[in-house]
């Protein structure tokens, strides 16, 4: 009788499946976080057209953006907005921008979406999206080199 020829793997295939799934999920997992950013950016940027659509409507109803001092039913001047959400995305719990107004006449806007300091978002190339009244679209605080262009789109 013959002995039964044994099957299987030996420790240098197995090595050499470990290497290969190691380099691919060295190439896939950061291209993966890259896509996930992308993505609370274009979260944050629609946000941003939300909030300034609404900012539209306020100004069609009261001929001007800013409310009345003392006012708190209305947007304010500076800071967290009353008429819009506060943080982007606007729906689920977990948050990684902060939506602010920064209105220095009441005739124009600048809005903002800044990264949250404590989310993934924090140190993001694109850093803080501006919108102004007039739409103009730009980008502050990002990485050198980064245009608006590269992140608005």
């Amino acid at each position: 009788m013959k002995p039964k020829k044994e099957t299987g793997f030996t420790l240098i295939e197995l090595m050499v499946t470990v290497a290969i799934v190691g380099i691919l999920a060295a190439i896939a997992y950061p291209s993966y976080l890259e896509q996930i950013r992308r993505t609370r950016r274009a979260d944050a940027q629609g946000a941003l057209l939300g909030l300034s659509n609404a900012m539209e409507r306020y100004f069609t109803e009261n001929n001007r953006y800013t409310g009345a001092a003392g006012t708190t039913a209305t947007p304010a001047d500076t800071g967290a907005p009353r008429i819009y959400a506060t943080q982007s995305p606007l729906d689920g719990t977990a948050k990684y921008y902060n939506l602010t107004i920064s209105a220095a006449a009441a005739a124009s806007f600048t809005l903002n979406a800044a990264p949250i300091s404590t989310s993934a978002q924090n140190g993001d190339k694109c850093g803080t999206f501006t919108l102004t009244h007039t739409g103009a679209r730009g980008i502050s605080g990002g990485a050198s080199g980064v245009t608006s262009a590269d992140c608005w789109r």
